[in-house]
């Protein structure tokens, strides 16, 4: 049995509605393409329609007798790009078996309608089947409950993944922008309210909710003008982007704007609520920049804001980010170097200002890093405080410059030398310093007179409790004890008659004013030599630091300080170097 739609031979394939000429008679046929509610036509392999129902008909709003030799692919959109032409045509000469798309196709008055277009082969013929379906409602429901997931039900504000999604978009569009007149460049501001939290436990979150909604009406007001997009990223944290920035003062200005419109105050629930902000501020060419790296120095800079003192914005610093991202390596790596045994102890001589004779020696650690290079303490001695990694440093510090004296006294029995340890103050609280030393000094033979541990003025002062306590147990055990910069703490002189103290290490700042008998300072004299006289007469000794010339250490000597330490005398050495100027007699 054969049948046509048109009496030219075509004859129904597989696509909607499933009829062939094997089941079914071409006058059924044709009444069930006619009455498919689907909007169909046969299309030749010129691209002509051969015949349309009325579905598709009113689908496009007309006649279906009048797109009767259109080509179909104006009325369905397909020629509006080169690969979709290109796979439609394959499909008319079957050397492909379906094209599907999704076009917006027009309708009379300007409407228009989203519809899927499916054309497929139809057998044993040279014709295609069309067929268009209407998913406008498919699409608006879709695009409702999308706004709905990426936006922010509080303040109704495109959410953390929406943001991500422009961001990125926004990258890749600025990165190619400066061929077509744009500045290739994008800004970005990450912003978080000070003290939210408070408004929180004492208002409860409704008041928060409406806080919030307030601000990101006053954010979106100061964004408007630039049409730079405003987004919530999560509890009080908001960002504003700017697209192809013009420079860095487009988005400082805009984040100024912001934290003026800001210090206004709020009316919220009955109460006037201030507020205000900080904000980290990037602006940076789009070309090989990720939008994981730009939140991350954004984030960076809103930290540094909040650090800085809050309500404010800080700009991104290249400089102070790689310094922060070195105390970052350094600090993850202090706890294996010390297992690695990347550290090494150099000593600084102790001299006696009256004779110039070695009376001891200042252990200073150095960190031979693999990759930053030998490191003084100031670059890492704060760190192993924050991270706890000062115990295990600190104990590895005190058994080899124990072991270390314990050789020079017995390589020169008649020239005892005392070896001086600084112990910061969580060794006092989180390790028994007391059981470390005790250890230490049975496993070394150092005699506990020759070990001297240096704590700072402020750890010292005020001391109770268990601190005390370890002081008391060393003092007794014969361990001497100094305090390390002197006058720059409490400098609470009544503490000093209480604490088994033996030592004190006037702060270098204190020596700067001994400079030369023809630049003398008075002031700083008179407070030294008071100092000095006090020590003595509760039965301390004192040793000035940072003793550069001739001249310093004559006048110190003269009123009265005991020992000096500094580069006049030697900078901190390797051990063999204070053993050659043992053997040698040589005084520094």
């Amino acid at each position: 049995m054969s049948g046509t739609l048109d009496g030219k031979g075509g004859t129904p394939g597989s696509g909607p509605p499933v009829v062939t000429q094997r089941n079914v008679t071409s006058d059924e046929f044709r009444a069930a393409f006619r009455a498919a509610h689907l909007g169909m036509a046969v299309v030749g392999r010129d691209g002509l329609v051969r015949t349309a129902n009325d579905a598709l008909g009113a689908l496009l709003g007309t006649d279906p007798e009048l797109l009767r030799d259109a080509p179909a692919a104006e009325f369905t959109g397909l020629r509006e790009d080169s690969r979709t032409w290109t796979a439609y045509r394959e499909v008319l000469l079957g050397r492909r078996d379906r094209l599907h798309c999704t076009r917006r196709l027009k309708q009379p008055g300007g409407q228009g309608v989203w519809a899927e277009v499916t054309v497929t082969p139809l057998p044993e013929t040279h014709d295609a089947l069309l067929s268009v379906t209407d998913i406008t409602d498919r699409r608006e429901l879709r695009a409702r409950l999308r706004h709905l997931r990426m936006h922010d039900p509080v303040t109704h504000l495109p959410n953390r993944s929406l943001f991500f999604e422009r961001l990125a978009a926004a990258l890749a569009t600025a990165a190619t922008a400066r061929s077509r007149g744009g500045t290739g460049r994008v800004g970005l501001c990450y912003l978080d309210l000070d003290g939210f939290k408070a408004v929180n436990d004492t208002l409860g979150h409704r008041a928060g909710d409406r806080l919030l909604g307030a601000v990101a009406r006053r954010l979106s007001e100061c964004a408007a003008e630039g049409g730079h997009l405003v987004a919530r990223l999560g509890g009080d944290e908001f960002a504003l982007l700017v697209e192809d920035s013009t420079g860095t003062r487009q988005v400082v200005d805009l984040a100024t704007a912001v934290l003026e419109r800001l210090q206004e105050p709020f009316e919220v629930a009955g109460q006037r609520l201030a507020v205000s902000a900080s904000i980290g501020v990037v602006e940076r060419p789009a070309a090989g920049t990720h939008a994981t790296e730009l939140m991350q120095a954004a984030d960076t800079t809103l930290y540094w804001a909040k650090a800085d003192g809050k309500a404010r914005w800080t700009l991104f610093d290249p400089e102070r980010n790689a310094h922060r991202m070195t105390r970052q390596a350094l600090s993850s790596t202090l706890r294996p170097a010390v297992e690695r045994e990347e550290f090494a102890l150099h000593y600084q001589p102790l001299v006696g200002l009256g004779d110039g004779i070695v009376r001891g020696v200042e252990a200073l650690v150095r960190w031979h890093h693999p990759q930053f290079g030998t490191l003084p303490p100031n670059r890492f001695i704060g760190l192993a405080e924050e991270t706890g990694a000062i115990v295990p440093l600190g104990r590895w510090v005190l058994a080899t410059a124990c072991r270390q004296a314990r050789r020079w006294q017995l390589d020169h029995p008649d020239e005892p030398l005392v070896v001086s340890v600084n112990v910061a103050v969580r060794q006092v609280w989180d390790s028994d310093l007391v059981a470390d030393v005790a250890e230490i000094l049975a496993e070394t033979g150092l005699p506990p007179h020759l070990l001297q541990l240096e704590l700072t003025e402020s750890a010292v002062m005020g001391s109770a409790g268990r601190p005390l306590q370890q002081l008391q147990a060393l003092s007794e055990m014969g361990v001497a004890i100094a305090i390390d910069d002197f006058g720059t703490g409490y400098s609470n002189l009544a503490y000093l008659s209480r604490l088994p103290v033996s030592t004190l290490k006037l702060d270098g700042s204190f020596v700067h004013g001994f400079r030369t008998e023809h630049h003398p300072n008075p002031a700083d004299e008179t407070i030294v030599e008071a100092l000095v006289q006090l020590a003595h007469r509760l039965g301390l000794t004192v040793t000035a630091e940072c003793v550069e010339s001739a001249e310093q250490a004559e006048r110190l000597g003269r009123i009265g300080c005991d020992t000096g330490q500094g580069w006049f005398y030697s900078r901190p050495v390797p051990a063999d170097r204070i053993s050659e100027l043992l053997s040698t007699g040589a005084r520094p």
